[in-house]
């Protein structure tokens, strides 16, 4: 069996309220994992809890996640080589990485631009500084109508960045512009919430194993 439908099944075996989703799930994976097979990068962007969410999705892909992600020989060497006694000590304990970007950090930029010019665009300007054609931006919003969101992936958009949208059932504007969009079938806040971190958690899943796995 191939691993994406092996990790999908196991996903939807234990949440079987995300079987509507499979679709959606799947080409978001597929999305993710071209981007960083092109050397691209994951921007992620959400409020409240979904910022938090935002941060998790950078954390497990930033590191080992579910497996280990061992330096390559000729990086451990080289580590070795620059620094007699740093260098293995780098080597043993760094991991591979899948290069992320959380746009809910970032203290001093996000409370000067907000100060100097519009709270709503704080995520937008980071896009346009951090982004480039072939990354991809998750946009998390239980609503789907949160405007700071909405003016990043309009942003996205503009800059060749693709955009999966996460959402609850109606999926508000999001639905509309994003290249994908999962409306996990639910409306109240924590309900979706609860819903994205097995998404999310699958498609982190996929790019761990595609990368750092057997068969990636």
């Amino acid at each position: 069996m191939d691993f994406r439908e092996k990790i999908l099944q196991e996903t939807l075996a234990v949440h079987p309220r995300l079987t509507g989703c499979r679709p959606e799930i799947e080409a978001a994976a597929s999305m993710v994992c071209e981007s960083f097979a092109a050397k691209g990068k994951l921007l992620a962007c959400g409020n409240g809890g979904s910022a938090a969410d935002a941060e998790h999705i950078v954390g497990e892909l930033m590191k080992g996640f579910r497996m280990k992600r061992p330096l390559p020989e000729e990086l451990r060497a080289a580590l070795t080589r620059t620094d007699a006694t740093m260098g293995p000590h780098l080597a043993e304990r760094l991991q591979g990485a899948l290069p992320a970007i959380a746009l809910t950090g970032h203290a001093s930029l996000s409370t000067a631009f907000a100060n100097d010019v519009d709270p709503l665009l704080v995520f937008a300007q980071q896009l346009y500084g951090y982004g480039a054609p072939g990354d991809v931006l998750i946009a998390l919003s239980t609503s789907g109508n949160s405007k700071n969101v909405l003016f990043a992936v309009t942003t996205a958009r503009c800059l060749g960045i693709k955009t999966i949208g996460m959402t609850g059932k109606s999926g508000g504007r999001l639905a509309d512009l994003c290249d994908v969009t999962i409306r996990v079938p639910e409306n109240e806040t924590a309900l979706v919430q609860e819903l994205h971190l097995p998404v999310y958690h699958a498609i982190c899943t996929i790019a761990e194993q595609q990368f750092f796995g057997t068969s990636g």
